[in-house]
This record gives C-alpha cells, sequence and structure tokens, in this order.
C-alpha cells in the first residue's frame, strides 16, 4: 500500500487505475473502433459470465440500464413499481420515465434493504414490478422477494449498482433476478467512466433491451417485417425483382428507443478493470473488517449489519450515529471531519422526502419511519481500493476523536 499525507482529501470513494487500465483505452483508441464495435459484446460477455447470468447488455448509464429494464419489463402509464426509500433517485425515476407510479417499501432496520414483508403490505393491483436496492453491497432478501412477485405476477428488477461481485446463498448477485442492474460509474467496483449494463437469464428480455438502447432500431435479416421494403422491391415489376432478403443498407425502426449506446473506450476500461474485481472486493472487505473492529468498540457509533448467508460487495460503510448519547450533531460531526480531510458523505436522503416526490405523490415524514431514522444517524465513510493501510487508521482516528 501507498503512503499518504495526513493532510490529504479522501473521497468517500473513487477509481482505482493502472497501467494497465490506461493501456486498455489507447488501444481502442488507436483501433477502427471508438464506439459498437468488438469491446462492447465482449465486456458484456465477460461480465454476464463472471455474475452467471445468461446474457449482458451493456448501457451508458446505470440509470439508462434501469430505465430500460422497465420498459422491457412493460411498465407503463399508470402501472407502479415498488422500491425502497433508500436509494439514488435512478431507483424511482426509472419508473417515471415510463409513465408510472412509484410506492416505497420500508427499509429492514438491520441491513437497510428492503423489507419483503413491507412490500407485501404496498401491493396494489396497478403493481407489475419490484425493484430491490442491494444497499451498501450487500443483497436484499432475493428469494423472499422473488418469491412475492412469483406470486403476484410481478416482474423483479434487481438494483445492484452496489453489488458487483456480491453473493446471496453462494449464488452470485446478477444470477437470480429476472433482471439485475449493475452500475460502472467512477466510485462503483468497476470504473468505466460511465455506464451499465443488465444482466438477465431470458433471451426475450434481452432482445428488447438491444432494440431498446439502440433507436428501436435493428437490421438483422430474421427481425425485418417488410419484407418487399427490405428486400428494395417496392414499385418494381416481378420480372425485375430483386432476390429475397434485405438490401445491405436497410434496417428498420420497430419500436420508439432511445440512443443509451456505450463506447468501445468504456467497455476498454471496464474489461481492464474486471481482471481485478476479486482484487479491489478483498481490499474492501479487509477495510470493512478493520472498521468493524474498532467502531465496534465505541458507545457512539453503530457498525453495519452483515448477514451471514450473504456477502457483500462493501460498495459503502455506513456508520450510525448514536445521537442521543452525544453532545455534536450529525452535520457538525460531518463538518468536522470534512474540516480534517475525510470524505465523509450521507446516503441517501430518503427519495420520498425529495421535493419532487413529495410534490407528485404526497408524501412526508414519517411515511416509512425505519428509513427515516436510518437516514437521521447515517454517515458514510471513506471505503475504496486505493486507500491505503495509513487511510484507513487515519480514518479511524478521526472519526472517534470528532465523536466524542
Amino acid at each position: 500500500m501507498t503512503h499518504s499525507s495526513d493532510d490529504r482529501f479522501l473521497p468517500y470513494a473513487r477509481q482505482d487505475l493502472d497501467a494497465s487500465d490506461i493501456a486498455a483505452v489507447v488501444d481502442v483508441l488507436n483501433s477502427d473502433w471508438l464506439t459498437q464495435g468488438p469491446k462492447v459484446p465482449e465486456f458484456e460477455c465477460a461480465i454476464a459470465e463472471r455474475v452467471g447470468s445468461n446474457f449482458g447488455v451493456a448501457m451508458s448509464s446505470g440509470t439508462a440500464a434501469l430505465h430500460a429494464a422497465c420498459i422491457t419489463a412493460g411498465l407503463g402509464p399508470d402501472d407502479e413499481i415498488i422500491t425502497s426509500p433508500i436509494t439514488f433517485a435512478a431507483s424511482g425515476n426509472c419508473a417515471l420515465y415510463a409513465g408510472a407510479n412509484v410506492r416505497f417499501a420500508d427499509i429492514r432496520q438491520d441491513t437497510y434493504c428492503i423489507d419483503p414483508q413491507k412490500i407485501i403490505d404496498a401491493i396494489t393491483p396497478r403493481t407489475k414490478v419490484i425493484i430491490p436496492v442491494d444497499f451498501t453491497g450487500q443483497p436484499c432478501d432475493l428469494d423472499e422477494i422473488s418469491g412475492i412477485a412469483r406470486r403476484s405476477g410481478l416482474v423483479v428488477i434487481e438494483d445492484a449498482a452496489h453489488a458487483l461481485g456480491a453473493t446471496y446463498r453462494d449464488r452470485s448477485v446478477g444470477s437470480l433476478a429476472d433482471m439485475t442492474v449493475f452500475s460502472f460509474h467512477p466510485v462503483k467496483h468497476v470504473a468505466a467512466g460511465e455506464g451499465g449494463l443488465v444482466a438477465t437469464n431470458d433471451g426475450a428480455f434481452d432482445a428488447a433491451l438491444r432494440l431498446f438502447r439502440s433507436h428501436g432500431i435493428s437490421n438483422a435479416e430474421n427481425s425485418m417485417t417488410l419484407p418487399d421494403q427490405a428486400a428494395d422491391n417496392e414499385g418494381i415489376p416481378a420480372e425485375r425483382a430483386n432476390p429475397p432478403g434485405k438490401a445491405g443498407w436497410y434496417y428498420e425502426m420497430l419500436t420508439l428507443g432511445y440512443n443509451y449506446r456505450i463506447t468501445d473506450m468504456q467497455c476498454a476500461l471496464g474489461l481492464s478493470q474486471l481482471a481485478r474485481l476479486d482484487s479491489f472486493i478483498e481490499r474492501r472487505r479487509r477495510i470493512a473488517q478493520r472498521y468493524t473492529e474498532a467502531f465496534s468498540q465505541s458507545q457512539l457509533l453503530s457498525v453495519p449489519t452483515q448477514l451471514s448467508d450473504r456477502q457483500s460487495a462493501w460498495h459503502l460503510y455506513v456508520l450510525s450515529l448514536r445521537l442521543k448519547k452525544m453532545e455534536k450533531t450529525r452535520r457538525r460531526v460531518f463538518d468536522e471531519l470534512r474540516a480534517m480531510g475525510i470524505g465523509v458523505h450521507v446516503h441517501y436522503i430518503p427519495l420520498h422526502l425529495q421535493p419532487y416526490y413529495r410534490k407528485r405523490f404526497g408524501y412526508k415524514r414519517g411515511d416509512f419511519p425505519v428509513a427515516e431514522a436510518y437516514y437521521d444517524s447515517a454517515l458514510t465513510i471513506p471505503l475504496f481500493p486505493a486507500m491505503s493501510d495509513i487511510d484507513v487508521e487515519r480514518v479511524i482516528k478521526s472519526v472517534l476523536q470528532v465523536v466524542q
């Protein structure tokens, strides 16, 4: 591990790039393809193999991947999704893009992931999709949630933006839900600058996702719906007709899609990063273990709960401040640590309390008390593979000093 200055700002997370990552991108820059080239399917296949899914469809961002998954699930106006209030805005917004409405189910008090029993309580005749969030990298109760979905005829889109490399009951996250969405933002486990991917075992979903990300356009021979137009035979007498099959330039717009394509540059970087995923996760787990050892001794802090039947990918390490025992407010703790160069953060402001959601759906304080209690005491501390042991000890010393 490298040594660090005591005054260097430590963000809560950042990418860890090396010479091989840079070389991978430079190779693409020197190639014939910057986008829509061979690195895209190579990356998709590599991620699918890593997570145990049959298919992987890469997108321009995790948000784009969530949107595509919602459309592929058939979500439309007046339908509803159920998701966690403790998540980034994209987990709910993806449904709004489709014209659907968002309902929330409160979280478990121990894991901060969505509570399956609360999902059952939230289901209505309009519910079509459940979007559980693997918060901080710890998988949700996926078997229970999948059972609820099957009994109610719902689609599960697992938001695993925090959980690439995590396992649930000895199975890889990415192989368990109808569709699983990953993110390759720089703070995530594999950095591609931006980028996302939908993993699925369903061939029909795979085809629909690919169509949606590329304007709804296809040039595949077997997907053509206007054979005469495809063969360039419209208005041509039969004796002069071209042979069956589409002309070389021909394509069809089959549905309304978006430009959610990812580039070869991003995929080359993602492939290079993926080769180090196991070492990244191992480092994250070692840092998390050291934090838990240190902070579990404090009467002013609660450490994250990790269940024995799942292995977190440790995207975030969130402490809970026991504010009733402290003289300082969370805001003072936050500000003092930031002033010391410790890039603490808070993940997340409950989505139902955002102004847009309050105004549109009438949500208010008190609607999801477990989520709100979590938020009121939560403090994310730095956790990323490039942290040195010195960095880790500096975070521990600073936090313990400030909260006392």
